[in-house]
């Protein structure tokens, strides 16, 4: 195959497909190997900004998706006339403890924000942005909660390295590629879920369990993280 085939190839996989492709997807789908793929997604993607289109090509929950700008959100609202399923109040508070210090425990989250956050939690796990990660090593071993892939696709962010920095947190706290002590588990049931109330903060975080798959996405264009809001 052809460079100039391999990308009107790749980009009728991404504008087919409703979710980010990862290169392993896109691997088996060529029969191409990672390199070549790359270059040809990036001269795709270069394509798109020299001919100033309103779509572009973007790294998204370690995938690629092609979307519309951000700038163009406004027309498409108009399109579509869906109601904004905006994040506001305690549940974005609540979403910016978790996405900045996961994996995290309802009781840490608590404790940080000084109120109850059952509600909250359930909501955002509702809304596929959070789930359950795993099991903390401590007393009760409660549950651990972390961001989905739904929640890299929505605020169009490749992952969560990705994220801005927040002054409230120290470089120490945003410790994600940190995967030390991490102890193998039994993977979290359904039934798990309902423990979400009444669990409490036990040892420190430094050994966590990581368990079970990302929600999958049913919307494809995100909003930006800096607009604080989550169109669905």
């Amino acid at each position: 195959m052809s460079e100039q085939n391999l990308e009107k190839v790749l980009e009728a996989l991404l504008f087919a497909s409703d979710k980010p492709l990862t290169m392993p997807k896109l691997k088996d789908a060529l029969g191409v190997d990672a390199d070549t793929i790359r270059n040809a997604l990036e001269q795709l993607k270069q394509y798109y900004i020299a001919a100033d289109r309103s779509i572009e090509l973007k790294e998204i929950a370690e995938g690629y998706q092609i979307g519309t700008k951000p700038d163009y959100s406004v027309w498409i609202s108009k399109l579509y006339k869906k109601i904004q399923d905006k994040i506001r109040g305690a549940s974005m508070e609540t979403l910016a403890i978790i996405v900045y210090k996961q994996p995290i425990t309802k009781a840490e989250i608590e404790a940080i924000r000084g109120v109850d956050s059952d509600g909250v939690i359930k909501t955002l796990m509702e809304k596929s942005l959070v789930r359950i990660k795993g099991r903390k090593d401590a007393p009760g071993r409660p549950l651990l909660y972390g961001t989905t892939d739904e929640f890299l696709i929505r605020f169009g962010l490749k992952d969560l390295h990705s994220l801005p920095p927040l002054k409230e947190f120290t470089e120490k706290d945003i410790d994600f590629g940190n995967e030390e002590n991490i102890l193998p588990v039994e993977e979290v049931s359904a039934e798990a879920a309902a423990e979400t109330a009444g669990e409490t903060a036990g040892a420190p975080q430094e050994t966590i369990a990581e368990t079970g798959q990302d929600l999958t996405p049913e919307t494809r264009q995100g909003a930006q993280i800096e607009d604080k809001e989550i169109k669905g």
